[in-house]
């Protein structure tokens, strides 16, 4: 927690861009990651207990445990992968200037804590809210924010003073 408030305060706090020409397409998402898998797959494999793929890399079984709303899920139809820092929420927050490749590489990061198996239901209440609006379960909110303010500042990206509030609030109780 003491190093995301370290990264929090190295953020720029300035008002939202407005959505003007955003798209969801800007941000190819689900690309090939090799091993006939895309994005998605590797997510659902990556986050899941004993998946079973089938030759197309599509998950027939297995079990998911959605952090954001403590739901155990076992069809991976009821599971969508989370941007945890939303697609329209990165272009409010400076994506809008990115090259299409880096929106790729946002779209896509297996390597950071940006993407994460979730209940449906919880991915479309969050929907593209920033931690100001939208909050997780209690017991996973210091991971949610730590991670926020991780994917933020690797992408060096703005926020907006609620949104800068929620968080300090939040990691000062972690």
């Amino acid at each position: 927690a003491s190093q995301a408030r370290t990264m929090l305060a190295g953020l720029t706090v300035a008002a939202d861009d407005p959505m003007t020409g955003y798209d969801r397409k800007l941000f190819p998402h689900w690309i090939n990651q090799g091993n006939n898998c895309n994005t998605r797959e590797v997510v659902l494999k990556r986050d899941g207990t004993n998946v079973v793929t089938d030759d197309q890399c599509r998950a027939v079984s297995g079990r998911w445990f959605s952090e954001f709303d403590g739901v155990t899920l076992t069809s991976a139809s009821d599971v969508d992968i989370d941007h945890l820092v939303p697609l329209a929420e990165a272009w409010r927050s400076g994506a809008k200037d990115w090259s299409a490749a880096k929106r790729q590489s946002f779209a896509n990061n297996l390597s950071a804590a940006q993407l994460i198996a979730v209940s449906a239901s919880s991915n479309r209440a969050k929907g593209d809210k920033d931690p100001a609006n939208w909050l997780p379960r209690a017991a996973y909110r210091c991971v949610y924010a730590r991670s926020w303010v991780w994917v933020k500042h690797n992408y060096a990206m703005k926020l907006d003073s609620a949104e800068k509030s929620a968080l300090t609030s939040i990691l000062n109780g972690c």
